[in-house]
Order: C-alpha cells, then sequence, then structure tokens
C-alpha cells in the first residue's frame, strides 16, 4: 500500500486499486525523485499525469507545493484519488481532473515548475510524443519534466525544447528528467543505477 513519505501528511496510508490497474511508484524510486527534486523545493505549479493513486502528485503537495493538479482518466483510479486526497488533508493544494491526458493539458494554461508523467510502461514512447508540445508550453522557464518508464526502454526523446539532462535506473522503473532547453537539441542520457 502506498504511503506519504514527508511533510504534513507523512506517514499517511494511501488507496490503491486492486489488482493490475496501477502500478504504484516503489517508495524508494518516490525517495529518490523527490531527493533529487529537493534543491528546487519549494515548486510553484506541480502537475502529475496519469496519476493513478494521485500518490506522486500528494507527496509533492504535503511537502508544500503550492498548487498541484493530478491528471487521471480512469474512474476507479478517480474514486480512489478522491479518498486519497480526503485522507491527507490536502485539498486546499490539489486539484484534479478526471479526463485523458491530452485533454488536460490542452486546456491547461498556467505554467508548472515540475511535471511529473507515468504514463502506461508499454505506452510511454507513443503518448510522450502526442503530448511533447503541450509539456514543453506548461513547462515554466527553467521547469522539469520527469518521466516515469520501463529501464527496457530508452529514455524518449523530444523534438520540442525539451533537453534530457539525466536518467536514474531503480530495478524494473527508469527516470528521465528533461529541462526547458533553447535550442531543442537532446544531451546524451547520464545514467545512474539506484539498485535493483
Amino acid at each position: 500500500m502506498p504511503r506519504i513519505i514527508s511533510g504534513t501528511a507523512r506517514g499517511t496510508r494511501l488507496q490503491a486499486p486492486h489488482g493490475e490497474k496501477t502500478r504504484p511508484t516503489a517508495d524508494r524510486v518516490k525517495e529518490a525523485l523527490f531527493s533529487i527534486l529537493q534543491a528546487e523545493w519549494p515548486v510553484d505549479g506541480f502537475l502529475d499525469l496519469f496519476a493513478g493513486t494521485g500518490q506522486i502528485g500528494l507527496e509533492a503537495a504535503s511537502r508544500g507545493a503550492s498548487r498541484v493538479v493530478l491528471v487521471e482518466k480512469d474512474r476507479t483510479c478517480l474514486a480512489i484519488i478522491r479518498e486519497n486526497i480526503l485522507r491527507t488533508h490536502l485539498e486546499a493544494q490539489v486539484c484534479l481532473l478526471g479526463q485523458d491526458a491530452g485533454r488536460a493539458l490542452a486546456g491547461l494554461a498556467e505554467p508548472f515548475g515540475i511535471i511529473f508523467a507515468d504514463p502506461p510502461y508499454r505506452q510511454c514512447q507513443t503518448v510522450t510524443g502526442r503530448l511533447a508540445a503541450d509539456l514543453a508550453r506548461l513547462l515554466a522557464p527553467g521547469g522539469r519534466l520527469i518521466l516515469e518508464h520501463d529501464s527496457r526502454d530508452p529514455a524518449p526523446s523530444f523534438v520540442t525544447n525539451l533537453q534530457l539532462e539525466r536518467c536514474c535506473q531503480y530495478g524494473t522503473a527508469m527516470l528521465s528528467f528533461y529541462r526547458r532547453a533553447p535550442d531543442g537539441v537532446p544531451m546524451l542520457c547520464q545514467e545512474e543505477k539506484g539498485g535493483d
């Protein structure tokens, strides 16, 4: 069962759907993610795409992110996210959009300091390629996009102004970090192994 690791809702256990409907981010991956992002905290605007249980966005809100938007289209997951928002008492900071990621991105205008996306593993390249222009548009200057994907798949490369900074592997999960780049030329992926 996922939980909030730090901040105002620390220790809160979150609900998760039964079966294989979601693949919640492992605690050690979540800890590593927020450790890497610590230098950029507090962040103004955190977008969690393909939110699943909402745990990444709720972790950001618990740690003080001023504005958190969760995007999820699955109805079962939406009900669970609503319950998790109530469990953590973070209603004032969190907005839940129950729609497809493409439609949600198209309807958003205010930029985000951090965008986290965890699309279905086998669809990461396709989904992120389709959303690339909106992802770049919604990143604040110097903002970061983090993709969680299968470590067997290469980090998605974008044709927009996003630059790959680093990749960190944690068993079968890979976190790929991107920043807005003025010239749109991707850097080589700096792979880091986080253990198996």
